[in-house]
């Protein structure tokens, strides 16, 4: 159900990570092309309702015409894999209730569209306009554009790197402070920097999409603004990794939960790995100013589809379930938050933090440029310690060549991320042996509920026939009935995902063409929730491409734990319908079900083991890779974020966790990035000073 269009053969995809092939699409022989085809009707094959028997006919009661059209197109009927129609419209969304990008942005474009040159202000195309510099341009509008900043800009003659040979860079940019990455982590300290006078330079792998430059298609915001175009996993195929790769990151497509660091977990940081900072009043306080700056509240004017049924189910059997504060207003009743905000009112840090940097007249964001290194030189003393004097970056000029550029900075800080900044120091010939260990995941299991709009034989439709799955705020509910926070402190939460029919279709079973296409069918009444396990277990991420993790026993129990009592919150809130993601694809009719077959289906469910492909495991939350802590020997950065090894090198994101959080994590980076922040300004007063 993408919108991707498979491109021309004189096109390619360049993957930026090193050592990762340039893979050339649309150069499929004829043979090569049949091949597939065959494989996708496989998938999804034509389907006759007069082959199938009276069980599937019912099923098929009073459907309409775009649904029959569905279950008859095959994939290759359909266009799939030559190309999809990426005109707003694909011909299986009706069939399936969905209405493609969200209608009022539809409305919102072309009224900007609309509107004559003169009329437009920035605004329509994200707040970041005047402060972002497209190494596309011409060399001359580029030098032109950071002089005007009051960056020092030149063209070496020569150059030598010290640690290993590199092409000689295009230019060398001068500044106070370089940043790789622009997300919760390094937008913040940006932020702050530049507010405070310096000269900050932010280097961002992903592009500048925001309001009317979003396409709100599923496929294509995937490519433009995550990871690996949304498609990494670990390497035994167990778990599905998501991660942010867009200007302002993960906060830019993430689900607007911000929930503070939680108490339990602040003990822990501060008392069994001696950080005496998550136990200080300078900590509590980053946690309010940033709240403060996202616009935290915890108000819901209309709650969306699944997080009534979460919220409900909970009410019925007396679990435990609260509000969960976003930093978006009341009203803001949204479900494509994952594919960029389309009128800003969703706080990333594109539309606070980096706004401070662009008004400040202090700092320029670079995007679609790759760290390659950061450039360290051995200090003159006998420390055997080295400084950081900057970063060489990778980027294609107008003409589409590659070439390196080089920032020659005072400060450099790297917030790429848990699963790319393990990656960048190994390049940058960083030895410590922490680099890339202790990864978690908040490793995620999935139940699901049908929630039919039309009920024989009565007049109560619950929720009501005008919700739809993909509608409305994406996590507004949470319960912690398994969270165990009062105890060990290690459990999981229960919260609702946003799926569009892509990743919806992903993580369903597939077992037999039929089903698929039945299950699709129920894709905008199909309530998903599921159960996050603050993880005891872990992993490496020695680049994104490249990730290994080891589910604990403790964490598949709580994992197992969680698929339970989401099974019965879905039931007690009306499902008509219950499952897992199972590979076998069973289900339970609820209402036809007696009590016993009841508790058999959610006790197998539940119980089955996890691994070896059997239950689809999905990441959004990785964090740890280069934790902070007191002993060189056991983590990568002190209590400052400044790596043991580089003088003048800070980290700036959720790899510096100790240990995995347990909640959605963006309040804590960003805190953690603040008091990083006030770190870095005091080594830049101290420099000043000398």
């Amino acid at each position: 159900m993408d919108q991707k269009k498979t491109q021309s053969s004189s096109s390619s995809v360049t993957v930026s990570e090193p050592k990762i092939n340039i893979v050339e699409l649309g150069t499929l022989s004829s043979n090569q092309m049949e091949s597939l085809t065959a494989l996708c009707d496989t998938f999804l094959p034509s389907i006759h309702l007069n082959s199938y028997g009276d069980h599937h006919h019912q099923e098929a009661n009073n459907i309409n015409d775009s649904f029959t059209k569905f279950l008859y197109t095959s994939a290759s009927m359909n266009g799939t894999p030559q190309h999809v129609n990426e005109v707003s419209q694909n011909p299986s969304w009706k069939a399936l209730g969905y209405s493609g990008p969200d209608p009022d942005f539809k409305k919102q474009k072309q009224e900007n569209s609309n509107m004559d040159c003169k009329e437009k202000d920035d605004q329509p195309f994200g707040p970041l306009y005047e402060g972002i510099i497209s190494l596309k341009d011409s060399q001359k509008i580029i030098f032109h554009r950071l002089q005007g900043l009051g960056f020092s800009v030149s063209k070496p003659l020569s150059f030598k790197n010290t640690r290993r040979s590199t092409e000689c860079p295009a230019f060398i940019i001068e500044c106070d402070a370089v940043v790789v990455g622009s997300g919760s982590g390094g937008g913040v300290i940006a932020g702050i920097l530049a507010n405070s006078g310096h000269k900050v330079l932010v280097l961002e792998k992903g592009s500048y999409l925001a309001r009317t430059n979003l396409s709100l298609l599923e496929g294509t915001s995937m490519d433009q603004m995550y990871l690996g175009s949304g498609l990494l996993i670990t390497a035994d195929m167990e778990v599905m990794l998501l991660a942010g790769s867009t200007v302002g990151g993960g906060s830019t497509i993430n689900w607007a939960a911000f929930i503070q660091t939680p108490q339990h977990v602040l003990k822990e940081w501060s008392e069994s790995y001696n950080l005496e900072l998550f136990g200080s009043e300078f900590y509590k306080g980053a946690m309010k100013i940033v709240c403060d700056k996202m616009g935290v509240q915890s108000e819901i004017e209309d709650e969306g589809f699944q997080n009534m049924i979460l919220r409900k189910g909970c009410q019925e059997l007396g679990y435990p379930v609260e509000t969960v504060p976003r930093n978006a207003p009341s009203g803001h009743y949204c479900g494509w938050c994952s594919m960029g905000c389309k009128d800003g009112r969703k706080q990333g840090t594109a539309e606070t933090w980096l706004v401070d940097l662009v008004k400040s007249g202090n700092g320029a964001i670079l995007p679609e440029c790759e760290a390659l290194e950061v450039i360290h030189e051995k200090k003159n003393d006998n420390s055997g310690k080295s400084k950081a004097v900057g970063v060489a970056f990778a980027f294609q000029n107008y003409d589409g060549v590659r070439q390196i550029g080089m920032v020659k900075s005072k400060v450099t800080i790297v917030a790429c991320g848990a699963l790319s900044t393990p990656s960048l120091l190994k390049r940058s010939g960083l030895k410590n042996p922490n680099i890339g260990r202790n990864l978690h995941l908040h490793p995620v299991v999935i139940a699901w509920g049908y929630f039919p709009d039309s009920q024989p034989m009565s007049n109560e439709i619950w929720p009501k026939a005008g919700k739809k799955s993909y509608e409305g705020g994406i996590i507004t509910a949470v319960s912690k009935v398994v969270a165990n926070f009062k105890g060990s402190g290690y459990g999981a939460i229960l919260q609702t995902p946003g799926l569009h029919p892509g990743m919806f279709s992903a993580l369903m079973p597939w077992v037999s063409g039929l089903d698929i296409k039945m299950r699709m069918s129920k894709y905008s009444r199909t309530a998903y929730i599921f159960a996050l396990a603050r993880d005891k277990g872990s992993g490496e991420a020695f680049s994104p491409y490249s990730v290994t993790y080891k589910l604990d026993k403790t964490d598949e129990e709580n994992l197992k734990l969680g698929l339970e009592k989401t099974l019965r919150i879905l039931a007690a809130a009306g499902a008509e319908e219950i499952g897992t993601q199972h590979t076998k694809g069973r289900s339970l009719k609820v209402k036809e079900a007696s009590l016993k077959e009841f508790e058999r289906f959610v006790k197998q469910e539940s119980s089955i083991g996890m691994g070896k492909h059997s239950v689809p495991i999905c990441s959004a939350h990785q964090m740890g890779s280069c934790r902070m802590g007191v002993d060189p020997t056991t983590s990568v950065v002190n209590s400052k974020g400044e790596t043991w090894e580089v003088e003048g090198l800070f980290l700036g994101d959720s790899s510096v966790f100790p240990t995995a959080l347990g909640v959605n994590p963006m309040v804590t980076i960003q805190s953690i990035s603040y008091c990083t922040a006030q770190s870095v300004l005091q080594v830049l007063k101290n420099q000043k000073s000398e």
